[in-house]
């Protein structure tokens, strides 16, 4: 998980998030999501499970989709970490230009600072779901979750 705290103007400043970030033009879902981990992480996807799309409406944001992925399937892409982590199950993510990366325990994201809708959505993970879809409608910072 990364706690935001470093790019000036973040809206998700103060909060945890997964890793993420928008598709390039050519680029399918998939591919974001492994460049994003990798540029964010230093971790290069080996495969992901894709839940769904998380549609986020918002009267103060613009609307966006997130495709919602996880994946405990990885490497990381620097060759001495990769033996590190090899050898011993411990990696230590790179500094990030966005916000402090922190291996997080599952049961303990609950507990974070997170977006009311993400709650949702992290819910539905824990409980074991392969399939997500649902859209998170905000108005202001209070979340109306809509489960399709």
């Amino acid at each position: 998980m990364m706690y935001r705290d470093r790019k000036p103007g973040d809206m998700n400043e103060g909060k945890w998030l997964g890793a993420g970030g928008k598709i390039e033009p050519g680029e399918t879902a998939d591919e974001c999501n492994a460049r994003e981990v990798l540029e964010e992480t230093g971790l290069k996807l080996r495969s992901a499970h894709f839940y769904g799309i998380i549609r986020f409406r918002a009267d103060k944001y613009e609307d966006e989709d997130m495709y919602l992925y996880s994946s405990d399937d990885f490497e990381p892409a620097d060759e001495e970490a990769c033996r590190i982590y090899r050898e011993t199950g411990r990696y230590d993510p790179p500094a990030c230009s966005e916000g402090r990366l922190e291996w997080i325990p599952k049961n303990k994201v609950p507990d974070l600072p997170l977006w009311e809708g993400d709650r949702a959505f992290i819910a539905r993970i824990l409980e074991g779901c392969k399939k997500i879809s649902m859209t998170l409608s905000y108005s202001g910072d209070s979340c109306t979750v809509i489960e399709e």
